[in-house]
């Protein structure tokens, strides 16, 4: 079993003879206690490419201090990370393998460095006692474990400044100033392992990587705007799998968005390499769909529950939507990470990684990019105008509530279109983009009202058949159709601000 904390902290230079500054002096500093020394011994994890650490991720096993054992560290921002611990056993913890797997596939992770650290631990108090920060001194030996430049060491002397469980961040900003007037100055390196390795690398190896030059041509940016997506398909594996907030969603995006950008720039791309990753991705992005509706449909429903005034809630309603609720998303988180671990998806994530590395790319994708891109775009805008203009004629029912989604479809496809086309385009792309989500929005909230009007339709049949009330169901599932209504009158004066003249002028400059 894996325990997981948010760790955020600074490094600093040091030397043998650094001596801490007086911290009782900063803000909120009643006492430095001293808490002795500790010998840790890490072994760091890594594929022989390292992979993990291209993505800033560690994994080690570590001995000795008091949280033994196997860590995973994910960034977060910068100096904030999510540290996974595992208890300490001779291999890597199931649990933390999951994690690692849309990185590494099928490529085994082996010792690269072991890192010895003496370590001079001192508490920051309050005037309480309380922990505000556990401040070290770090006298380190690193030593290269890969055959590559296997023996070679380096050793250096740091400080690090770790904020307590739950403690203000501005609190690392007090003690930096104290420690920057001793003339004590942040670290280059963002952790240990990575100095481990640019000081252990043999020399070849410690020449500056060449930067990418930036995009030029059409081909250039649609490639760069895919390499984002696929980039945050992988980031965010981990944290689907650990149930975090919103990732699910945004996992979902990207798939979108690398669908949409297949679609739409088919004269860039040859079609016939990209059209089986759209299908793919497409059934990515429904599995996912399980788990995300769920999200958004409790999400609405728990609202409106709570919007009521007891007087109106009629029968075990908050019980019944609970009971739904958990179901529904044990099965649906279930479902997902089962998706994650199976051998369909890591292909997916391997034939995406294969096209990136040799793009399919057509003659147009050598043209300069503003006509090819605003040229790509506009068509879709095109196929937006068309289904909207046919949704706003159909009679309200389940032919307008079709084409409202159809709808809704074409606006987010012509939105993340006008999203990649933004670092060539500007401003003008920036703002189409804009003008599109106000589109999407209005549709997508249409679209949650027919979804929840479906399941409150469910729950009152439940609650009836149970012999409950379905007063409840029946007022929210009004309310629905209220809101639902309200977004169609709402339609054509959305549409005509978010079209109105000038829009395809401004795009193609």
């Amino acid at each position: 079993m894996a325990d997981s904390k948010r760790e955020v902290e600074r490094k600093y230079e040091a030397t043998p003879e650094t001596r801490l500054p007086d911290l009782t002096r900063a803000a909120g500093v009643s006492a430095v206690v001293h808490r002795g020394l500790r010998e840790l011994d890490a072994v760091y994890y890594d594929t022989e490419d390292f992979r993990l650490a291209a993505d800033s991720l560690t994994l080690r096993r570590r001995t000795g201090g008091d949280d033994a054992g196997w860590h995973l560290k994910i960034p977060v921002s910068a100096g904030v990370r999510d540290e996974i611990q595992a208890p300490l056993t001779d291999t890597l913890p199931p649990a933390l393998g999951e994690l690692l797997r849309s990185r590494v596939r099928d490529t085994p992770v082996i010792p690269v460095v072991r890192i010895l650290s003496s370590r001079d631990v001192h508490h920051l108090l309050d005037e309480d006692g309380e922990l505000l920060a556990e401040l070290s001194v770090d006298e380190v030996l690193a030593e290269r474990l890969t055959e590559d430049g296997h023996g070679t060491t380096s050793a250096w002397t740091e400080m690090e400044v770790e904020l307590a469980d739950d403690g203000d961040p501005a609190f690392l900003d007090t003690v930096e100033r104290r420690l920057r007037k001793a003339g004590v100055r942040p670290s280059a390196a963002p952790s240990k392992l990575s100095r481990a390795l640019a000081e252990t690398a043999p020399e070849k190896r410690r020449r500056t990587k060449k930067e990418e030059p930036p995009p030029r041509t059409a081909g250039d940016h649609v490639l760069a705007y895919l390499r984002r997506q696929v980039a945050a398909l992988v980031e965010l594996d981990p944290a689907v799998r650990r149930g975090l907030p919103d990732s699910v969603h945004r996992m979902r995006v990207a798939t979108r968005r690398l669908r949409s950008a297949f679609r739409t720039y088919r004269a860039i791309l040859d079609r016939t390499a990209t059209d089986p990753l759209r299908d793919e991705l497409k059934w990515l992005a429904a599995e996912l769909g399980v788990e995300r509706d769920r999200e958004v449909l409790d999400a609405r429903l728990r609202a409106h529950v709570a919007g009521l005034p007891d007087t109106l809630l009629l029968g075990p309603v908050s019980a019944r939507l609970q009971l739904t609720s958990v179901a529904g998303r044990t099965g649906s988180r279930r479902r997902v990470v089962s998706v994650l671990d199976g051998g369909r998806y890591l292909a997916l994530l391997d034939s995406l990684d294969a096209l990136l590395a040799e793009p399919p790319l057509r003659p147009a994708a050598k043209r300069a990019p503003r006509d090819t891109l605003a040229g790509a775009v506009l068509k879709d805008y095109d196929r937006l105008a068309t289904r909207v203009s046919h949704a706003l004629e159909q009679p309200p029912g389940e032919e307008r509530d079709t084409a409202m989604h159809e709808a809704r479809k074409a606006a987010k496809r012509v939105r993340y279109a006008a999203e990649a086309a933004r670092p060539a385009l500007g401003k003008p792309a920036k703002r189409f983009a804009k003008r599109m989500k106000s589109v999407q929005s209005l549709l997508g909230d249409h679209q949650d009202s027919v979804v929840a009007r479906d399941a409150l339709r469910t729950l009152a049949v439940q609650a009836h058949g149970a012999g409950e009330s379905a007063f409840t169901w029946g007022l929210l599932y009004g309310r629905e159709e209220a809101a639902a209504e309200a977004r169609e009158r709402e339609l054509p004066d959305v549409w005509a601000r978010a079209s109105r003249p000038g829009l395809r002028a401004a795009l193609k400059g």
